[in-house]
C-alpha cells in the first residue's frame, strides 16, 4: 500500500464499507515505516458509554487496536455522539452541533505535531455534518478547507461499480483530489471482485492501491 501526500482524507462510497479498518491499517503501515503519524475524525456517531457514563469514540478505539498507535483517544475526535445517525441529526438530538473552526483547529494541532495525519470521513462524501439555522456543514467542506488528497474506500462486492463511479464523478465535479482506490472485503480469485477492480480502474482512471481481505491486506 503506497500512501501519497502528507495528509490523507479517507472517503467511503457509503456507510460501513470499512473506512475505519482501512484507516487503522494505513496508520499501522506508516508507524511501522517510522513515520510519526496520527488519526483524526471530525464526528463519530453510534457510540456506547463506559461504566462512568462517558461516550467511547468507537472508531478511534478501533483504529488504536488495529494500528497499535499510542495516540490518545482524546485527540482523535472532537465530536462523539451516542445516536447512530448522520452527525447532523445525532448532534441536533444531543444538542452538541459540530463547530467547523473547532474541527479545523483540532486537525491543525495534530498536523503541527505529527508528520502525517489520516483524517477519516463520516459515511459517504455527501454526508451532512451540520444542518441547522446557524450553519450548514458537509463532509466535503473539510476536504476543501485543507486541500486533502483523498483515498476512496469501497466494498469489493456487488454494486461497487455504480457506487465508485458516482462518488468519483461527484468528487471530480466538485474539484476534489482523488489519489487512489482501496477495495475492502476483497476475495482473491473471486471473478466478481477481480472484475470489479478492473472495471473501476478503467472507468475512473484511478489505481487500486490496495485490496483488503478478511482482516488483512492483500
Amino acid at each position: 500500500m503506497t500512501i501519497e501526500g502528507r495528509n490523507i482524507f479517507i472517503v467511503g462510497t457509503g456507510t460501513d464499507v470499512g473506512k475505519t479498518y482501512v484507516a487503522g491499517l494505513m496508520l499501522k503501515e506508516l508507524l511501522r515505516s517510522g513515520v510519526n503519524a496520527a488519526y483524526f475524525k471530525a464526528a463519530m456517531s453510534g457510540n456506547i458509554r463506559d461504566i462512568n457514563g462517558s461516550l467511547i469514540p468507537g472508531d478511534a478505539l478501533r483504529v488504536k487496536e488495529v494500528s497499535g498507535t499510542t495516540q490518545p483517544l482524546s485527540e482523535m475526535c472532537p465530536y462523539v455522539y451516542e445516536a447512530a445517525y448522520s452527525p447532523h441529526l445525532a448532534s441536533r438530538i444531543e444538542g452538541n452541533p459540530v463547530d467547523f473552526e473547532a474541527v479545523l483547529a483540532g486537525f491543525d494541532s495534530l498536523s503541527a505535531r505529527y508528520d502525517r495525519v489520516i483524517m477519516e470521513g463520516s459515511g459517504g462524501i455527501l454526508c451532512p455534518i451540520r444542518l441547522d439555522g446557524e450553519r450548514e456543514i458537509w463532509l466535503e467542506d473539510f476536504v476543501r478547507a485543507r486541500d486533502f488528497g483523498c483515498v476512496l474506500v469501497a466494498d469489493a462486492g456487488l454494486g461497487t461499480i455504480n457506487a465508485v463511479g458516482l462518488t468519483v464523478s461527484y468528487m471530480r465535479a466538485r474539484g476534489m483530489n482523488l489519489t487512489g482506490l482501496i477495495f475492502n472485503r476483497f476475495r482473491p480469485g473471486s471473478i466478481l471482485h477481480e472484475d470489479n477492480m478492473r472495471v473501476c480502474e478503467r472507468m475512473t482512471g484511478l489505481r487500486v492501491i490496495a485490496c483488503v481481505s478478511e482482516g488483512r491486506k492483500c
